[in-house]
């Protein structure tokens, strides 16, 4: 598995501008809103899916931190099969992370193919810096969205841009 250190010595290998802090462990939105102040642009929540029942990828929805969405509607949008959030064996075996340590980044663990990634139009579109965990919630590092795209097609990943379903 990779670590943070050698994670984000692979994004500067690559010509990718990206800042990163370190602050005590945040494990939700709303604890890690009290960063805000150092750390401006788009901030990210993420949803690590698995199939309930059929075999396929798991899917990792990365949205925006205040985007509403049921997870259901999101699911039936995307045309995935019935999921359920993946337990924490799943997110260490899949991506390398713990549970609050959720991240795009984490791609970097994975084979190609066995993760869907879907990626917030509203992230990609709507700032110039994201805000996204480097494998542990002790960090977060600003990237451009751009950049995220162009890093993750470099591990052989296919993001997909979406609009997600407003919640009913």
């Amino acid at each position: 598995m990779e670590t943070p250190e050698g994670l984000l010595a692979r994004l500067s290998a690559l010509g990718i501008d990206a800042h990163t802090v370190s602050h005590a462990p945040v494990f939700t939105v709303a604890e890690s809103k009290a960063l805000r102040p150092s750390l401006p642009g788009g901030h990210v929540k993420n949803l690590f899916l698995r199939p309930e029942k059929a075999a396929g990828p798991f899917l990792l929805a990365v949205l925006e931190e205040d985007r509403q969405v049921k997870v259901n509607a999101l699911i039936r949008a995307l045309g995935q099969p019935r999921s359920v959030f993946a337990e924490a064996e799943a997110l260490w075996a899949t991506l390398g992370v713990e549970p609050g340590s959720v991240t795009p980044l984490g791609l970097v663990n994975a084979a190609p193919g066995t993760v869907r990634i879907v990626i917030d139009r509203l992230l990609v579109e709507g700032f110039e810096w994201i805000h996204v965990h480097p494998l542990t919630n002790r960090m977060t590092t600003a990237i451009r969205p751009a950049d995220l795209l162009r890093f993750l097609h470099h591990l052989g990943h296919a993001p997909e841009v979406l609009d997600p379903p407003n919640p009913v």
